[in-house]
């Protein structure tokens, strides 16, 4: 007979390693992050020991079942409604009293009692304890509590086979909670022993520098010029072998379809059209994302991005918004979408919605590569010639000028977030519990992976299964014409004064109307609508992209208005579905796709006045 499915709850604080927990025991990979309130859902994985197959539930991280956010409520209901068989309440060795804290209030749930729920407390982190001189007397701490203690490692497979072991036990038990009453800080006093006075001074030394009301806004951006610095330095070189490589494939394939028997008109649709913006894409998309999302991560895992929140929280607080929403911010770094998802961590349905409606200012990694080839292009001095001497000097400019785009990203979304703080979304800024949790040291392995399949893979699957269609629109409104004008050009004929007012042209305009299915395409629709023949310029000569730029009329005040508006204007379709889901209204869907647009209009119509009254002067 098949044997009853045992459900297992994770439940704990933030970062005491839960998750990790969870995916040693299921050999999931499920991303965790080293900030309160990551996980904001409870996921599920199967365990199988010894031919019992365990259902783990991995809730989210709370410090009290007295909910006051979603993820709160979640662990909240899931546990309250009696629905697992065995309840392991994870707890940082650290500071075990707030784990301690919130076990006792999951003792005293009516399900737990009336059933008999067995628990285990896991007492994870072991490792740092040790090295921070915590002593815990386990052996007390369980005869106190009368069931099992478990010490724990998440990083050590032996204290995962101990855990999965106990859990196998407890299951199918009943234990009696009415004479269990005890008091977490006694508990703690009794069973703790500090063997080192001083064990954090090391860590409040280094968040006095990296909080500092000075220091910590410094080492942000010197942090952020790096991580793009690493990423356009980093990313030349495969970039070119990767466009080397996808376009010595093109004639191949065009013979290949034209051995198949396949006609020449479509041929030219697959290869000209769908082929050569798919191979763009890749080949300009990949190599950055590959080196900023483990750069990103990096940070994520050292325990950065909560000190960046808790910089932020002062300047948010004074637009009425949450300091939350600088973690959501830095998200929408890599793509909007997940930054809008991860908007989810905020407790405020006022702030949130906030977050979620300003995202799209911080420039996705789709956009780096457009907003990198103008900065190279038309602001840099020698970067149309193949200097290697001034290479370095150029990709340091390129960064700077880079960071000051996304710091102007970050000014946008903060003035955005007061005047709808003041406006449609009134109200008084709620404060929140943001735990800053010890530095550690990242696994660089697992970084690198989850970086990759989770992250870069993720994005750049999406950018690429938009590609290929769009090419193929491209073409098609490029080679289809009705009165012995393409469509492309009856079109951008259309949108031209409309766009000359913006600094821009109609062709410019058109390729941000037709990028709408990801960002990463607006460049290449912009070459393939000048040569009006489909031919992309290659990536290894920047002098002749700049010639066809120039010829059609791109000076310096059209390249500037061109990143404004890529920093600024309506988000991807990804983006926009993820809203629609988030917040369950179109109007606030259509008002997250107008307001940036707004901006990007207001400030490329000032640049372009500017630029014209100074060239009369």
């Amino acid at each position: 007979m098949e044997q009853k499915q045992i459900t297992v709850a994770l439940a704990g604080n933030p970062n005491v390693g839960k998750s990790t927990i969870f995916n040693g025991l299921t050999g999931l990979k499920q991303h965790t992050g080293n900030w309160a309130g990551v996980t904001v859902a409870p996921a599920a994985g199967q365990m199988k020991e010894d031919g019992q197959t365990c259902l783990l539930v991995d809730l989210p991280g709370t410090y009290s079942l007295s909910a006051h956010s979603r993820e709160e409520e979640a662990a909240r209901d899931f546990l309250s409604a009696g629905s697992a068989d065995v309840i392991v309440v994870v707890c940082d060795a650290t500071c075990p009293e707030r784990g301690l804290r919130l076990l006792k209030q999951i003792v005293e749930l009516d399900c737990v009692k009336s059933r008999g729920i067995p628990l285990i407390l896991c007492v994870n982190l072991c490792d740092e304890a040790r090295k921070k001189g915590v002593s815990i007397d386990f052996g007390l701490l369980q005869d106190v509590l009368q069931f099992p203690v478990i010490p724990c490692c998440a990083r050590q497979s032996e204290d995962l086979r101990r855990l999965r072991r106990a859990i196998l036990e407890a299951a199918g038990t009943a234990n009696c909670y009415d004479c269990l009453d005890f008091s977490p800080k006694q508990l703690a006093r009794e069973t703790v022993r500090y063997t080192r006075v001083d064990y954090r001074r090391r860590e409040e030394l280094i968040d006095r520098v990296v909080t500092g009301r000075f220091s910590g806004g410094l080492i942000m951006v010197l942090l952020l010029f790096g991580v793009f610095w690493l990423t356009m330095v980093g990313a030349n070189i495969p970039s070119d072998m990767l466009w080397d490589l996808f376009f010595s494939l093109e004639p191949r394939l065009a013979a290949a379809l034209t051995w198949l028997g396949v006609p020449e008109a479509p041929v030219d649709l697959l290869v000209c059209g769908a082929y050569r913006v798919l191979a763009w894409v890749v080949s300009v998309m990949l190599p950055p994302m590959a080196i900023f999302f483990p750069l990103f991560t990096l940070l994520e895992d050292l325990g950065y991005l909560p000190r960046v929140a808790f910089n932020m929280d002062r300047a948010f607080m004074r637009c009425r918004a949450c300091g939350k929403q600088c973690l959501t911010m830095a998200m929408g770094l890599g793509c909007n979408a997940a930054g809008v998802v991860g908007c989810r961590i905020i407790d405020s349905p006022r702030e949130r919605l906030i977050a979620i409606l300003t995202n799209s200012m911080v420039p996705c990694n789709g956009r780096f590569p457009t907003l990198i080839s103008l900065i190279t292009l038309f602001f840099l001095a020698g970067s149309r010639t193949h200097d290697p001497a001034g290479a370095i000097s150029g990709n340091l400019q390129a960064a700077i000028l880079l960071t000051a785009l996304i710091l102007l990203g970050v000014a946008a979304t903060m003035f955005c977030s007061w005047l709808l703080s003041h406006t449609l979304l009134k109200g008084v800024p709620s404060s929140f519990t943001l735990e800053l949790p010890p530095y550690r040291r990242p696994q660089i392995g697992k970084v690198i992976v989850r970086s990759i399949f989770d992250r870069t893979l993720f994005v750049l699957g999406r950018a690429a299964a938009v590609a290929a269609p769009a090419g193929v629109l491209i073409w098609l409104l490029a080679n289809l014409h009705i009165g012995g004008q393409s469509l492309l050009l009856l079109v951008t004929g259309a949108l031209d004064p409309f766009a000359r007012l913006l600094g821009l042209d109609g062709v410019i305009l058109t390729a941000f109307l037709l990028g709408f299915p990801a960002n990463e395409i607006v460049l290449p629709i912009i070459l393939m609508a000048y040569l009006q023949t489909g031919t992309l310029v290659e990536m290894t000569d920047p002098a002749a992209l700049f010639t066809i730029l120039a010829a059609h009329g791109w000076t310096a005040k059209t390249a500037l208005c061109m990143m404004i508006f890529c920093l600024f204007h309506w988000p991807c379709s990804t983006t926009c579905l993820t809203i629609r889901r988030e917040t369950g209204s179109r109007k606030w869907t259509a008002l997250a796709a107008v307001l940036p647009t707004i901006v990007g209009i207001i400030l490329c119509a000032g640049v372009n006045l500017a630029g014209t009254v100074l060239a009369w002067l």
